[in-house]
């Protein structure tokens, strides 16, 4: 028998993307690590906790569960309480991974938008306390999946397999769960992510309008360096806010117009199924396309990739000390 079109994509797409994506967030998260790109600590811890998140999606998700599990079927990946504890990490990882996005980009509209504000809250402290407590709400969010699988065969008094329980998912607290995950993963992190970009550039805009008039210059500002950052900074939260709402776009109106019942009876030929498998892939490029839109659009990036790729010792010489430096910065607190 054939196999179906969309797992023989699968099948190529997931080993180029791991291939990809594991690599490239590491060095993002060695490169911040290292402090040279000119960013400040509450920026980031920000900025490594996404890599962190996106590289945990590539460890996860793609490696873990779409390529080993794919290959060897019949290995300890496939008892049902392992394959329980996969699913519920791999969706803590898109969830810590959209969060985290939405937890900077109000960051970066109190530090722009409220100065009065950005004393208090844009801090290295309250950075470490927002990341902690959105992790900790989402592990607590993501538990009812304990309950929403169930195992699809017994062997010898083992349980094997795992597929989304009918009688949970058709039972009136599995709706809400659904709605629910689909609000939190899709919807309220597309208008978050909207709103709080379209008014950070809002008063970019606006105060680069006003410096222009009282400098004099207004067909000088390619002069001005202070216009010059803040063009920089629309530019970073257009490419990353534009990169999300896309990839994730397909995701969000294939899961509002068949919800789960794709997913619990699979047809792999079926538009809807085909659907959320491509919506899915998307979702995962997108946790490896920051890298790309900081090479592109930081110079001091760049430079410090360059200096990566040259040395592959760098990257676990700088874990290591930005381990140490994170343990130190705990103690002291």
């Amino acid at each position: 028998m054939t196999r179906p079109l969309i797992l023989q994509i699968k099948d190529l797409y997931y080993p180029v993307l791991a291939a990809f994506g594991a690599p490239a967030n590491l060095a993002t998260i060695v490169i911040l690590a290292k402090g040279n790109c000119g960013l400040s600590r509450c920026v980031s811890i920000y900025m490594v906790a996404m890599a962190t998140a996106d590289l945990l999606v590539m460890l996860i998700n793609v490696i873990l569960y779409n390529l080993l599990i794919n290959r060897f079927p019949n290995s300890f990946l496939s008892y049902t309480i392992v394959r329980k504890l996969m699913i519920y990490m791999l969706c803590n990882n898109l969830y810590m991974s959209v969060w985290f996005t939405v937890s900077f980009t109000v960051d970066r509209y109190v530090a722009i938008c409220s100065q009065k504000f950005k004393t208090i809250y844009c801090t290295a402290r309250i950075a470490a306390a927002v990341l902690t407590t959105v992790t900790v709400l989402i592990y607590l969010q993501n538990s009812y999946i304990w309950f929403a699988f169930e195992h699809k065969s017994t062997i010898n008094g083992v349980q094997w397999g795992a597929l989304p329980s009918q009688a949970f998912y058709t039972s009136h607290t599995g709706v809400a769960f659904s709605w629910l995950q689909s609000i939190l993963l899709t919807w309220i992190p597309f208008i978050l992510i909207l709103l709080f970009n379209f008014l950070t550039i809002r008063r970019i805009l606006l105060s680069s309008k006003a410096r222009a008039g009282l400098r004099g210059q207004s067909s000088g500002n390619q002069n001005d360096p202070e216009i010059q950052n803040r063009r920089k900074s629309i530019i970073l939260l257009f490419t990353i806010s534009s990169s999300f709402l896309l990839l994730w776009a397909t995701r969000v109106v294939s899961y509002l117009a068949s919800g789960m019942v794709a997913q619990i009876r699979p047809d792999y030929t079926s538009p809807e199924y085909i659907a959320i498998e491509t919506g899915t892939m998307l979702i995962h490029l997108s946790s490896c396309t920051n890298t790309c839109i900081y090479a592109v659009t930081q110079a001091k990036f760049r430079e410090e990739l360059q200096k990566v790729v040259k040395s592959p010792w760098t990257i676990i010489l700088m874990l290591q000390k930005y381990a140490k430096l994170n343990l130190v910065f705990l103690f002291r607190q």
